[in-house]
């Protein structure tokens, strides 16, 4: 998804160096090739964030505000699965008349798999797809819509060879040492189950212990917050939950439909030592109001931003990467909050006893 329209998906990034004056020559050093220089090998590279076809890459087309968007495109040729299994069989009912045989051996059958290829490759048309990407020259950051582990080590490695600097993914824990200089190896490991038998997870858990932290502080201590700028903001949880716990038994469990926030299944979950994955997040800051699917290394996903009034097609852009600014200053409000509780072990020990009292007493519903 495009970050100029429509629901939104996308990673954070840092930048270990700030990006040279020269950065939109750099884009447009490698830009993506013609397409009509494809062939049976994938070709890929840069282009605007107008359309996928776009290749002059210029400050006109890709710089607005202090956002530079660009978007990295691969197109190649595929032979779509339904036709490829159809002319395999094809082919090979001929060979095994030909043979005068019943069965054909997987290494028959791979030839004829890659002869069918070959034949049927290069009348394909080509398939395009991209990974959409702005630098916030303001904030030193790159937000991306690599969302996969596969879309991240295509990316990452694109946009180093650019820039010569490696972009390095914003998770909770290079979040905590990025802002509070907090490593998550120092801290203590925990479970909120008041089972005290239940062990805690063998490594720290920053990402889980933070959508669970916020699930209870929300309910027992309300949704209204301050951000950076003194301005309130609020926010409330929603279904669909997944709830994760390495170990025995079933690792992940996923709850839909209904009201999964104040079901029993939910509370057996925490009580059986498992913590928050996946979470619908809502929040609202004055007006405007966001929903996201958020997940324990802050991955968004379908992030609907507020409506906004209607203006040309750059001011669009701009404002709707505000709005994503907007968000993430209050995302990462609580998320220092949350730190600042995390990195103190009696206040932390204190929060980890009230989550377990709460769980009880949601059990005791």
């Amino acid at each position: 998804m495009a970050f100029d329209q429509g629901a939104v998906n996308f990673r954070l990034f840092y930048l270990q160096n700030t990006l040279s004056s020269d950065i939109i020559s750099n884009f447009a050093d490698n830009a993506a090739p013609p397409l009509a220089t494809l062939n049976r090998d994938p070709i890929s590279g840069w282009v605007t964030g107008k359309h996928l076809l776009d290749r002059e890459i210029t400050d006109e087309k890709c710089v607005f505000g202090p956002y530079l968007y660009t978007m990295l495109m691969k197109a190649e040729r595929k032979v779509p699965e339904a036709l490829l299994k159809a002319h395999c069989k094809l082919e090979e009912e001929v060979e095994l008349r030909a043979r005068s045989v019943e069965f054909l051996s997987r290494t028959v059958r791979s030839e004829i798999k890659q002869r069918v290829v070959d034949s049927l490759l290069p009348d394909m048309p080509p398939t395009l797809t991209s990974i959409p990407s702005v630098v916030d020259f303001s904030n030193n950051m790159l937000i991306a819509g690599a969302m996969s582990d596969k879309q991240i080590d295509a990316f990452s490695p694109v946009f180093k060879q650019t820039n010569d600097t490696l972009p390095i993914l914003l998770t909770p824990e290079t979040a905590a040492l990025k802002r509070k200089q907090i490593n998550h190896n120092d801290l203590k490991l925990t479970s909120f189950s008041p089972d005290l038998s239940i062990d805690p997870p063998p490594v720290t858990t920053l990402g889980m212990d933070f959508l669970t932290w916020l699930w209870f502080d929300w309910e027992k201590n309300g949704s209204v917050h301050k951000n950076s700028d003194g301005e309130e903001f609020g926010y409330m949880l929603e279904g669909p939950l997944t709830f994760f716990r390495e170990g025995e038994g079933a690792h992940e469990a996923v709850l839909r439909k209904g009201t999964p926030l104040n079901s029993r299944e939910a509370t057996t979950s925490l009580i059986c030592g498992k913590k928050l994955k996946k979470v619908k997040f809502t929040l609202a800051h004055n007006e405007k109001v966001y929903t996201v699917g958020v997940d324990s290394e802050f991955a968004f996903r379908s992030m609907k931003l507020p409506k906004i009034e209607q203006m040309e097609s750059n001011g669009i852009f701009q404002e709707r990467m505000r709005l994503i600014n907007l968000f993430l200053n209050d995302w990462f409000c609580l998320f220092d909050k949350f730190l600042d509780i995390r990195n103190n072990n009696s206040v932390w020990d204190e929060t980890v006893e009230n989550i377990r009292r709460w769980i009880l007493k949601t059990d005791a519903k």
